[in-house]
């Protein structure tokens, strides 16, 4: 405890990890600005167009009941306008105190002195926890994450309603339905404009596709004739493919048409929404726990952790159980392709030597261990790979 209490907590190199924790509600806030934006010139033009009409029916002499009834129309629009700004309005808000939330938690850091004070241990629990919401969210488990975020009271500092439709919108794809996810691309195509990216074509291919496979001959050629064609100098090969789908049938065995038929044409599009919907909000692709665990599993990783003499679990004759995290079941894996920890100092055993096969261990150790494997008189046991050579054989090693 001493040692860590010596440690001065840095907060920037904290923050690195808590980048989509402020960025997303600046997103959302932006498109939210974007959509009052639009709907208010849109009813603006509308309405001054509706009062010059009206103006012009009454300097012309007419019934005053159409004069009433264009103005009555256009109270209607902007009553409809009103209570279509305050769900803005209300949705600002929310994004409003969630952003207040999120930096006074990141705030907090500023406060801690040392990595032993007790508001530290608070505030990585926090963290923690929001972490866990998010890989839950991210897995599809939306009844669970709501449950932890709502039992730990960090609903401000997760974001429950971002992970939950776009897994409606995935799992609809999934299933075969292009419906919610085509209105989702319309209510962000000025946003997707600017990042480019192939979904809402893909969907539109994934249409005119299934008009061929239902025999709706007619209207694939106009959705083609409106969606693909004018995509010709963009997506050339898929809009040729569409053209020479209407000579296979569903039931084909010749690529690429047969794929395009295929149900995993539908996983294809629906990891290319997630896709779409991460770099749209900054999102990172991967789970935040798993970046989080890899800087520690990073930190502790040798060429060890991988070798197939590793533990007793994975060979054995080995006389070892190792208790290095990175050599678990449960981590293994995940660190395979991560680099490894820079290490300044080598630690090296006492009177150290080398058995045939490469392995160095300390003379004493070995001997040790032998011993305890009840090996024969002149022969020595490696410990970690089980193999027996004649003690005559090692060699000692000299550090240089």
């Amino acid at each position: 405890m001493d040692e860590f209490a010596s440690i001065k907590l840095n907060a920037e190199n904290h923050l690195l990890l808590e980048q989509p924790l402020l960025r997303l509600p600046l997103e959302l806030s932006r498109r939210n600005f974007k959509l009052v934006q639009r709907s208010f010139e849109r009813e603006k033009e509308v309405l001054l167009k509706s009062i010059k009409d009206a103006a012009n029916l009454a300097q012309a002499g007419a019934d005053a009941g159409q004069t009433v009834a264009r103005l009555d129309t256009m109270i209607g629009r902007l009553n409809a306008l009103k209570r279509k700004m305050e769900l803005m309005y209300e949705e600002e808000k929310k994004l409003g105190q969630q952003t207040r939330q999120r930096i006074e938690h990141l705030r907090d850091l500023y406060d801690i002195p040392s990595l032993a004070d007790v508001k530290y241990d608070e505030w990585s629990r926090i963290r923690l926890n929001r972490l866990l919401v998010d890989y839950l969210l991210r897995m599809g488990y939306s009844e669970s994450a709501k449950a932890l975020a709502a039992e730990k009271g960090i609903a401000d500092l997760v974001d429950l309603d971002v992970f939950i439709q776009c897994h409606k919108i995935e799992n609809s794809l999934r299933n075969g339905g292009t419906a919610d996810a085509l209105a989702w691309c319309a209510e962000h195509k000025p946003l997707m404009k600017k990042t480019g990216g192939s979904l809402e074509f893909e969907l539109r291919f994934q249409q005119y596709i299934d008009f061929r496979r239902e025999e709706r001959l007619v209207e694939a050629r106009a959705h083609a004739l409106r969606y693909l064609s004018p995509q010709l100098g963009t997506y050339p090969t898929q809009v040729h493919q569409a053209a020479g789908l209407l000579a296979f049938p569903p039931n084909t065995k010749a690529e690429p048409y047969k794929m395009l038929y295929s149900r995993e044409r539908w996983e294809r599009l629906a990891g290319l929404f997630v896709k779409t919907h991460h770099e749209l909000f900054s999102l990172p692709n991967r789970p935040l726990l798993h970046i989080a665990l890899s800087a520690g599993l990073s930190a502790l990783k040798t060429p060890s952790c991988h070798s197939k003499f590793t533990s007793s679990s994975a060979n054995a004759g080995s006389a070892i159980t190792t208790v290095c995290p990175i050599c678990s079941e449960e981590l293994n894996e995940l660190a395979r392709d991560l680099p490894y920890a820079h290490h300044s100092k080598s630690f090296v055993e006492n009177d150290p030597v080398v058995l045939p096969n490469g392995r160095i261990y300390g003379r004493d150790r070995l001997m040790q261990m032998t011993e305890k494997l009840g090996s024969r008189r002149g022969e020595v046991r490696d410990p970690t790979t089980g193999e027996i050579f004649k003690e005559a054989d090692i060699r000692k090693v000299y550090i240089s």
